[in-house]
């Protein structure tokens, strides 16, 4: 929060007191060009409101009120919200995400003290006509829910990915429209885009655990960055084998696809790599190499064997979606069998078509 307003208006080098909530006065003051937009009275999550407008001195940065504040107007209007009487919508300003207190800051302390998780409030925004990447953003981000009528989050960190979103909606709506020979609206067509497209990506790209590859990046910049790649642009660029057995190449092929599924039978972009090594070892060591071999998790079968090799090892590897199975197998091979004290030289067979035979337990 403390990096957000020092950016928002100017305030690097200055520090705010961690004691009280975030004065909102002279920060606004500071702000160029802004428009007030009225947004009436709407249900707002407690947790967005970080900051008061008059009374910031009066609670900590947690809304609880301090000891020099009315204990008895806290007390009334605590026990008349926990007795569900009427009290007035709160006033906010807003700022991007973050709404600060207008009027209303012993029902906001109240409130968070009784549990409560939202408040209704009249909602004053304020938008900013400063050009920055992070105005910029939230802009487009606004008029992109306002258009879909979406609801659900969907958090973009980049300028113009919002508007391919809004793109590739649109291109679904024209398909509905075909499909159904009856004009669809936009709407629609983005929580059908939504529930059918948007989540199945996600949810595969989740568990194929990417987002670890991409720090500082939210799911909904890769499901972006992979739509436009895979869907829009379709010219040359591979993740790896694992996109091209899961993703279609086509959006509406994908949705096809994704129809015929439940949502625990997602694919997962993680699928597993079956290859043998064939191992030379200091034959003093060989059977110290086969133990720490078979502590390997990866490792299902170890065989010590006669002739021109020593050891043969059957591993079972995660497919990842970023990297071929040969860039797979040889980072587990030289990172975990070749480190191994007493291995000579390795070499690895991938199997091509296979046949196995069911295990029957007599």
């Amino acid at each position: 929060m403390k990096n957000f307003l020092r950016f928002l208006f100017g305030m690097e080098g200055q520090r705010l007191d961690d004691d009280h909530v975030t004065s909102f006065n002279e920060q606004q003051a500071k702000e160029e060009d802004v428009e007030f937009i009225d947004h009436g009275v709407l249900t707002i999550p407690l947790d967005k409101i970080t900051g008061s407008v008059g009374k910031y001195h009066d609670f900590d940065s947690r809304f609880r009120p301090k000891k020099h504040v009315s204990g008895k107007r806290f007390a009334d209007i605590k026990r008349t919200m926990r007795e569900g009487g009427k009290l007035p919508p709160v006033n906010l300003y807003q700022i991007r995400n973050d709404y600060f207190v207008l009027d209303g800051n012993h029902r906001v302390a109240a409130a968070k003290e009784l549990g409560w998780t939202d408040i209704k409030a009249k909602v004053v925004e304020l938008l900013s006509g400063r050009n920055t990447m992070e105005n910029l953003i939230y802009i487009e981000k606004k008029e992109f829910f306002e258009k879909t009528g979406l609801r659900e989050k969907i958090d973009l960190t980049e300028v113009g990915k919002y508007k391919f979103l809004e793109k590739q909606i649109k291109k679904h709506q024209l398909y509905l429209a075909s499909q159904s020979g009856k004009d669809c609206d936009l709407n629609k067509a983005a929580q059908d885009w939504f529930s059918t497209i948007y989540v199945p990506m996600t949810a595969i790209i989740s568990s194929g655990g990417l987002m670890k590859y991409f720090p500082g990046r939210t799911i909904g910049d890769l499901y972006a960055y992979i739509s436009y790649h895979h869907w829009t642009r379709s010219a040359g660029r591979r993740y790896g084998i694992g996109i091209d057995q899961v993703i279609p190449k086509s959006m509406e092929k994908f949705r096809k696809s994704m129809l015929e599924k439940t949502t625990p039978e997602y694919p997962e972009m993680k699928r597993t790599i079956t290859a043998f090594v064939f191992i030379d070892v200091n034959t003093t060591s060989q059977f110290e190499i086969i133990d720490q071999l078979y502590g390997l998790e990866e490792i299902q079968e170890v065989h010590s064997v006669h002739g021109t090799i020593d050891i043969l090892a059957k591993m079972v590897l995660k497919r990842d979606f970023l990297a071929s199975d040969a860039e797979t197998i040889a980072e587990f091979v030289d990172q975990n069998i070749r480190q191994i004290e007493g291995v000579i030289r390795t070499n690895t067979v991938i199997p091509g078509l296979s046949k196995v035979k069911p295990v029957f337990m007599v």
